[in-house]
């Protein structure tokens, strides 16, 4: 993820940084997104970002559990780009609804034109999709401020052995 801020950063898109390294662009997503890349990679996309090949070979070796994880940010930086990620699974799931009920109502049309069943896929994926834009958008907070910092503790303290 180191890749993609220092990226950013520079103002490059996929496209430019990828063509200035000589990798492909798919290359370069695949490894913003968490994959392995050879050294010879990483020394090219270090050369353009101007950057030393260590830092990137160091987080190539960092062991984590999550892709989603973003090391060496700053908080902030952190947690903006959570939140623009969040903001991108809303719009891609709001699309994905939209093509699915025009299928959805143009199939009913054709094959039951006097009923229309399609309005109650539409009525439960809708619900569920204004819930995870209520809860994107931080309208409605469903858990509270605390409520995940709540759980963590008390995940933490049911793993702490009690002396």
């Amino acid at each position: 993820m180191i890749i993609r801020k220092l990226r950013m950063d520079k103002g490059f898109s996929q496209e430019q940084l990828a063509g200035m390294a000589g990798v492909s662009t798919r290359t370069l997503q695949r490894i913003e997104r968490g994959a392995n890349a050879s050294p010879e990679t990483l020394k090219c996309l270090a050369a353009v970002l101007e950057t030393d090949f260590t830092i990137l070979k160091k987080e190539q070796t960092m062991p984590t559990e999550n892709a989603t994880v973003l090391p060496e940010l700053q908080p902030d930086e952190r947690e903006a780009m959570e939140y623009v990620r969040d903001i991108k699974a809303f719009y891609t799931h709001a699309i994905q609804y939209g093509v699915v009920m025009v299928g959805l109502t143009i199939l009913n049309i054709v094959t039951s034109p006097g009923y229309f069943w399609a309005i109650w896929p539409a009525l439960g994926w809708g619900i569920g999709l204004a819930a995870h834009g209520l809860s994107v958008f931080e309208i409605i907070n469903f858990f509270g401020n605390d409520w995940e910092k709540r759980q963590i503790e008390r995940r933490l303290d049911q793993k702490r052995p009690n002396i």
